[in-house]
Protein backbone atom coordinates (compact mmCIF):
# COMPACT_ATOMS: atom_id res chain seq x y z
CA UNK A 1 0.00 0.00 0.00
CA UNK A 2 1.09 3.62 -0.52
CA UNK A 3 2.52 5.16 2.38
CA UNK A 4 1.09 8.77 3.23
CA UNK A 5 3.71 9.16 6.44
CA UNK A 6 6.24 11.42 4.49
CA UNK A 7 3.33 13.51 3.29
CA UNK A 8 1.67 14.05 6.81
CA UNK A 9 5.30 14.85 7.93
CA UNK A 10 6.08 17.49 5.70
CA UNK A 11 2.82 19.47 6.31
CA UNK A 12 2.24 19.27 9.86
CA UNK A 13 3.97 22.66 10.70
CA UNK A 14 2.89 24.16 7.40
CA UNK A 15 -0.11 25.93 6.36
CA UNK A 16 -1.67 22.59 5.27
CA UNK A 17 -1.28 21.55 9.16
CA UNK A 18 -5.04 21.89 9.16
CA UNK A 19 -5.83 18.83 6.44
CA UNK A 20 -4.11 16.66 9.13
CA UNK A 21 -7.92 16.98 10.66
CA UNK A 22 -9.48 15.24 7.56
CA UNK A 23 -6.95 13.71 5.29
CA UNK A 24 -5.28 10.62 7.12
CA UNK A 25 -9.32 9.17 7.63
CA UNK A 26 -10.17 10.21 3.96
CA UNK A 27 -6.72 7.88 2.77
CA UNK A 28 -7.27 4.75 5.18
CA UNK A 29 -10.93 4.49 3.69
CA UNK A 30 -9.73 5.11 0.24
CA UNK A 31 -7.24 2.01 0.81
CA UNK A 32 -9.59 0.10 2.66
CA UNK A 33 -12.50 0.11 0.43
CA UNK A 34 -12.15 1.87 -3.26
CA UNK A 35 -9.05 0.29 -4.56
CA UNK A 36 -9.23 -0.24 -8.54
CA UNK A 37 -9.23 -3.77 -9.63
CA UNK A 38 -5.62 -3.52 -11.02
CA UNK A 39 -4.28 -1.67 -8.54
CA UNK A 40 -2.13 -4.56 -6.61
CA UNK A 41 -1.05 -5.64 -10.28
CA UNK A 42 0.53 -1.82 -10.43
CA UNK A 43 1.77 -1.09 -7.35
CA UNK A 44 3.27 -4.53 -7.49
CA UNK A 45 5.24 -3.12 -10.58
CA UNK A 46 6.26 -0.26 -8.45
CA UNK A 47 7.56 -2.52 -5.85
CA UNK A 48 9.38 -4.38 -8.20
CA UNK A 49 11.52 -1.61 -9.44
CA UNK A 50 15.53 -1.19 -8.33
CA UNK A 51 15.64 1.16 -5.73
CA UNK A 52 18.15 3.98 -7.49
CA UNK A 53 19.47 7.67 -6.75
CA UNK A 54 20.66 9.50 -9.69
CA UNK A 55 23.91 10.97 -9.67
CA UNK A 56 22.48 13.18 -12.58
CA UNK A 57 18.90 14.72 -12.28
CA UNK A 58 17.02 17.51 -13.99
CA UNK A 59 13.58 18.63 -13.35
CA UNK A 60 14.64 22.06 -14.94
CA UNK A 61 14.58 21.22 -17.95
CA UNK A 62 13.22 17.99 -18.61
CA UNK A 63 12.04 14.74 -16.12
CA UNK A 64 16.06 13.27 -16.93
CA UNK A 65 17.37 11.10 -14.71
CA UNK A 66 20.89 9.05 -14.89
CA UNK A 67 23.70 7.42 -13.42
CA UNK A 68 27.38 7.25 -14.13
CA UNK A 69 28.02 4.65 -15.20
CA UNK A 70 24.82 3.74 -16.26
CA UNK A 71 22.67 0.66 -15.85
CA UNK A 72 23.67 -2.54 -17.70
CA UNK A 73 21.62 -3.66 -20.75
CA UNK A 74 19.89 -6.48 -18.91
CA UNK A 75 19.33 -3.79 -15.99
CA UNK A 76 17.83 -1.14 -18.56
CA UNK A 77 15.24 -3.69 -19.79
CA UNK A 78 14.31 -5.02 -16.70
CA UNK A 79 13.67 -1.39 -15.95
CA UNK A 80 11.92 -1.04 -19.11
CA UNK A 81 9.93 -4.16 -18.42
CA UNK A 82 8.67 -3.21 -15.29
CA UNK A 83 7.13 0.47 -16.72
CA UNK A 84 5.60 -0.82 -19.21
CA UNK A 85 3.81 -2.52 -16.87
CA UNK A 86 2.26 0.42 -15.98
CA UNK A 87 0.49 1.59 -19.50
CA UNK A 88 -0.76 3.82 -20.63
CA UNK A 89 1.74 6.96 -20.21
CA UNK A 90 -0.54 9.81 -20.99
CA UNK A 91 1.35 12.87 -19.29
CA UNK A 92 5.06 13.14 -19.69
CA UNK A 93 7.67 12.48 -21.52
CA UNK A 94 10.23 10.52 -18.54
CA UNK A 95 13.97 9.66 -19.34
CA UNK A 96 14.86 7.42 -16.99
CA UNK A 97 18.44 5.64 -16.94
CA UNK A 98 18.09 5.35 -20.38
CA UNK A 99 14.50 4.66 -20.72
CA UNK A 100 12.89 6.71 -22.41
CA UNK A 101 8.98 7.01 -21.89
CA UNK A 102 7.20 8.67 -24.93
CA UNK A 103 4.15 9.73 -23.56
CA UNK A 104 1.21 10.44 -25.77
CA UNK A 105 0.99 14.54 -24.59
CA UNK A 106 4.46 15.78 -25.21
CA UNK A 107 3.34 17.64 -21.65
CA UNK A 108 6.66 19.62 -21.79
CA UNK A 109 5.07 21.41 -24.84
CA UNK A 110 2.19 23.08 -22.18
CA UNK A 111 4.89 23.94 -19.78
CA UNK A 112 6.85 25.91 -22.33
CA UNK A 113 3.78 27.74 -23.21
CA UNK A 114 2.76 28.79 -20.14
CA UNK A 115 5.91 29.41 -17.61
CA UNK A 116 6.70 32.63 -19.46
CA UNK A 117 3.21 33.73 -18.05
CA UNK A 118 3.02 33.03 -14.82
CA UNK A 119 4.40 34.22 -11.60
CA UNK A 120 7.45 32.71 -10.41
CA UNK A 121 7.31 29.26 -8.50
CA UNK A 122 10.16 29.65 -6.25
CA UNK A 123 9.46 28.68 -2.60
CA UNK A 124 5.80 28.82 -3.30
CA UNK A 125 3.25 25.61 -1.98
CA UNK A 126 1.71 24.53 -5.37
CA UNK A 127 -1.32 22.32 -6.03
CA UNK A 128 -1.86 20.96 -9.59
CA UNK A 129 -6.06 19.04 -9.81
CA UNK A 130 -6.08 16.53 -12.12
CA UNK A 131 -2.57 16.12 -12.22
CA UNK A 132 -2.32 12.80 -13.96
CA UNK A 133 1.38 10.92 -13.37
CA UNK A 134 2.72 14.11 -12.36
CA UNK A 135 5.18 15.37 -14.96
CA UNK A 136 3.75 18.89 -14.30
CA UNK A 137 4.65 18.38 -10.42
CA UNK A 138 8.26 17.57 -11.21
CA UNK A 139 8.65 20.74 -13.51
CA UNK A 140 7.31 22.90 -10.91
CA UNK A 141 9.86 21.47 -8.17
CA UNK A 142 12.41 22.10 -10.91
CA UNK A 143 11.52 25.68 -11.11
CA UNK A 144 11.97 26.48 -7.12
CA UNK A 145 8.69 25.06 -5.74
CA UNK A 146 8.95 24.61 -1.98
CA UNK A 147 6.38 21.48 -2.46
CA UNK A 148 3.93 20.61 -5.63
CA UNK A 149 1.04 18.72 -4.51
CA UNK A 150 -0.90 16.36 -7.16
CA UNK A 151 -4.01 15.48 -6.61
CA UNK A 152 -5.86 12.48 -9.26
CA UNK A 153 -8.72 9.90 -8.73
CA UNK A 154 -7.03 7.87 -11.71
CA UNK A 155 -4.75 4.93 -9.33
CA UNK A 156 -2.99 4.09 -12.60
CA UNK A 157 -1.79 7.55 -12.79
CA UNK A 158 -0.81 7.65 -8.95
CA UNK A 159 1.32 4.75 -9.39
CA UNK A 160 3.11 5.93 -12.36
CA UNK A 161 3.89 9.20 -10.12
CA UNK A 162 5.15 6.79 -7.50
CA UNK A 163 7.23 4.96 -9.81
CA UNK A 164 8.72 7.84 -11.49
CA UNK A 165 9.27 9.14 -7.52
CA UNK A 166 11.30 6.40 -6.51
CA UNK A 167 13.42 6.31 -9.55
CA UNK A 168 14.20 9.79 -8.72
CA UNK A 169 15.69 8.68 -5.33
CA UNK A 170 12.29 8.78 -3.07
CA UNK A 171 12.08 12.44 -4.15
CA UNK A 172 10.05 14.00 -1.47
CA UNK A 173 9.40 17.56 -2.78
CA UNK A 174 6.48 16.36 -4.90
CA UNK A 175 3.69 14.11 -4.09
CA UNK A 176 0.32 13.25 -5.55
CA UNK A 177 -2.72 12.03 -3.74
CA UNK A 178 -5.69 9.58 -4.85
CA UNK A 179 -8.35 12.56 -4.78
CA UNK A 180 -10.77 14.81 -6.62
CA UNK A 181 -10.91 18.35 -6.08
CA UNK A 182 -14.30 17.88 -4.67
CA UNK A 183 -12.71 16.22 -2.16
CA UNK A 184 -10.59 19.04 -0.64
CA UNK A 185 -11.74 20.93 2.15
CA UNK A 186 -11.41 25.06 1.37
CA UNK A 187 -7.76 24.65 2.63
CA UNK A 188 -6.89 28.86 1.98
CA UNK A 189 -3.22 27.47 1.48
CA UNK A 190 -1.78 27.06 -1.50
CA UNK A 191 0.35 30.03 -3.84
CA UNK A 192 -0.26 28.46 -7.46
CA UNK A 193 -3.23 26.51 -8.12
CA UNK A 194 -2.97 24.47 -11.83
CA UNK A 195 -6.26 23.04 -13.16
CA UNK A 196 -4.92 21.44 -16.65
CA UNK A 197 -7.14 19.36 -19.26
CA UNK A 198 -9.81 19.31 -16.30
CA UNK A 199 -12.50 22.30 -16.51
CA UNK A 200 -14.65 20.66 -19.49
CA UNK A 201 -14.84 17.21 -17.78
CA UNK A 202 -17.07 19.01 -15.01
CA UNK A 203 -20.57 18.89 -14.68
CA UNK A 204 -20.40 22.13 -13.36
CA UNK A 205 -18.00 24.48 -14.22
CA UNK A 206 -18.42 27.23 -12.44
CA UNK A 207 -18.43 25.08 -8.97
CA UNK A 208 -15.30 23.85 -9.99
CA UNK A 209 -13.42 26.98 -10.46
CA UNK A 210 -15.27 27.88 -7.00
CA UNK A 211 -13.50 25.34 -5.40
CA UNK A 212 -10.42 26.28 -7.02
CA UNK A 213 -10.69 29.39 -5.48
CA UNK A 214 -11.40 27.99 -1.89
CA UNK A 215 -7.95 26.42 -2.34
CA UNK A 216 -6.12 29.97 -2.60
CA UNK A 217 -4.59 32.15 -0.49
CA UNK A 218 -5.39 35.68 -0.97
CA UNK A 219 -3.52 37.04 -3.67
CA UNK A 220 -2.63 33.33 -4.73
CA UNK A 221 -2.78 32.60 -8.60
CA UNK A 222 -4.53 30.26 -10.79
CA UNK A 223 -3.64 28.84 -13.78
CA UNK A 224 -6.30 27.41 -15.93
CA UNK A 225 -5.30 25.26 -19.21
CA UNK A 226 -8.76 23.82 -21.19
CA UNK A 227 -10.20 23.24 -23.98
CA UNK A 228 -12.33 26.53 -25.57
CA UNK A 229 -13.61 27.63 -28.84
CA UNK A 230 -13.72 30.56 -31.27
CA UNK A 231 -16.42 33.64 -30.34
CA UNK A 232 -17.23 36.12 -28.21
CA UNK A 233 -18.19 36.62 -24.13
CA UNK A 234 -21.32 34.58 -24.97
CA UNK A 235 -19.51 31.03 -27.17
CA UNK A 236 -20.32 28.35 -25.42
CA UNK A 237 -19.97 24.73 -26.80
CA UNK A 238 -22.31 21.78 -25.12
CA UNK A 239 -21.38 18.98 -27.13
CA UNK A 240 -23.62 16.16 -27.66
CA UNK A 241 -22.82 12.34 -26.37
CA UNK A 242 -18.97 12.59 -27.43
CA UNK A 243 -16.99 15.64 -28.50
CA UNK A 244 -13.77 13.95 -29.43
CA UNK A 245 -14.92 10.43 -28.94
CA UNK A 246 -14.77 11.73 -25.27
CA UNK A 247 -17.98 10.81 -23.67
CA UNK A 248 -17.66 13.43 -20.50
CA UNK A 249 -17.68 16.46 -22.06
CA UNK A 250 -20.06 19.05 -20.22
CA UNK A 251 -18.91 22.95 -21.80
CA UNK A 252 -16.49 24.05 -24.00
CA UNK A 253 -16.32 28.36 -23.41
CA UNK A 254 -14.55 30.47 -25.55
CA UNK A 255 -11.71 32.55 -23.95
CA UNK A 256 -13.51 35.32 -23.53
CA UNK A 257 -16.42 33.56 -21.92
CA UNK A 258 -14.01 31.74 -19.54
CA UNK A 259 -12.55 35.34 -18.87
CA UNK A 260 -16.15 36.23 -17.98
CA UNK A 261 -16.74 33.29 -15.56
CA UNK A 262 -13.35 33.72 -13.56
CA UNK A 263 -14.75 37.30 -12.37
CA UNK A 264 -18.01 35.65 -11.84
CA UNK A 265 -16.49 33.89 -9.24
CA UNK A 266 -14.49 36.71 -8.18
CA UNK A 267 -10.69 36.51 -9.72
CA UNK A 268 -8.92 39.69 -10.57
CA UNK A 269 -6.22 40.55 -13.23
CA UNK A 270 -7.63 37.79 -15.55
CA UNK A 271 -5.53 37.39 -18.48
CA UNK A 272 -5.71 35.47 -21.59
CA UNK A 273 -1.45 34.35 -21.71
CA UNK A 274 -1.86 31.20 -24.66
CA UNK A 275 -4.07 30.48 -27.55
CA UNK A 276 -3.24 27.19 -29.71
CA UNK A 277 -5.12 24.33 -31.83
CA UNK A 278 -3.57 21.32 -30.76
CA UNK A 279 -1.59 19.70 -33.00
CA UNK A 280 -0.57 15.72 -34.13
CA UNK A 281 2.75 16.35 -32.83
CA UNK A 282 1.74 17.50 -29.38
CA UNK A 283 -0.70 14.44 -28.62
CA UNK A 284 -0.16 11.14 -30.37
CA UNK A 285 -0.21 7.19 -29.88
CA UNK A 286 3.15 5.88 -29.34
CA UNK A 287 4.62 2.20 -28.17
CA UNK A 288 3.69 3.73 -24.40
CA UNK A 289 0.22 4.26 -25.01
CA UNK A 290 -0.63 2.67 -28.04
CA UNK A 291 -4.41 3.05 -28.15
CA UNK A 292 -6.56 5.54 -30.34
CA UNK A 293 -5.53 9.17 -29.76
CA UNK A 294 -5.66 12.66 -31.47
CA UNK A 295 -5.19 11.36 -34.79
CA UNK A 296 -8.44 8.83 -34.32
CA UNK A 297 -10.33 11.48 -32.93
CA UNK A 298 -10.39 13.86 -35.92
CA UNK A 299 -12.26 14.33 -39.17
CA UNK A 300 -10.15 12.41 -42.02
CA UNK A 301 -10.92 14.46 -44.26
CA UNK A 302 -10.67 17.98 -42.57
CA UNK A 303 -8.36 17.98 -39.80
CA UNK A 304 -10.54 21.27 -38.74
CA UNK A 305 -13.43 18.94 -37.36
CA UNK A 306 -13.34 16.10 -34.80
CA UNK A 307 -15.35 13.11 -35.85
CA UNK A 308 -18.75 14.47 -34.78
CA UNK A 309 -18.27 17.36 -36.66
CA UNK A 310 -17.22 20.44 -33.40
CA UNK A 311 -14.59 22.51 -34.23
CA UNK A 312 -11.01 20.49 -33.57
CA UNK A 313 -9.50 21.12 -30.10
CA UNK A 314 -8.24 24.68 -29.11
CA UNK A 315 -6.64 25.07 -26.06
CA UNK A 316 -6.28 27.94 -24.13
CA UNK A 317 -4.42 28.99 -20.65
CA UNK A 318 -6.02 31.84 -18.72
CA UNK A 319 -4.40 33.30 -15.70
CA UNK A 320 -6.19 34.91 -12.50
CA UNK A 321 -5.69 35.99 -9.52
CA UNK A 322 -7.67 35.77 -5.68
CA UNK A 323 -8.32 38.65 -4.67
Amino acid sequence: MIDFGNFYQLIAKGPLSHWLNTLPAQLSAWQRESLHGKFKQWFNAVEALPELTPSQLDVQHSVTAALQPGLSEGQREGLEVRLRQLMPWRKGPYSLYGVNIDTEWRSDWKWERLTPHISPLQGRLVLDVGCGSGYHLWRMVGAGAHLAVGIDPMQLFVCQFEAVRKLLGNDQRAHVLPLGIEQLPELAAFDTVFSMGVLYHRRSPLDHLWQLKNQLVSGGELVLETLVIEGDENAVLVPGERYAQMRNVYFIPSALALVRWLEKCGFVDVRIVDHCVTTLEEQRRTSWMTTESLADFLDPNDHRKTCEGYPAPLRAVIVARNP
